[in-house]
């Protein structure tokens, strides 16, 4: 398994290019998030998480 995280940040009028607009509509942009990109099993798996 392999894993590692990246932080969301607000660049001009878009985000990081790495995360489709449409998996971020229920995070709320005003606050700081990290995202996690895990590999399993030959799969990519995304997650949020708030940034402290």
């Amino acid at each position: 398994m392999a894993e590692f995280k990246r932080k969301l940040y607000k660049r001009g009028s878009s985000f990081e290019t790495t995360i489709p607009m449409p998996l971020l509509f229920q995070l709320n942009l005003e606050k700081k998030h990290n995202i996690l990109f895990r590999y399993e099993n030959g799969k990519w798996f995304i997650e949020f998480e708030e940034a402290v």
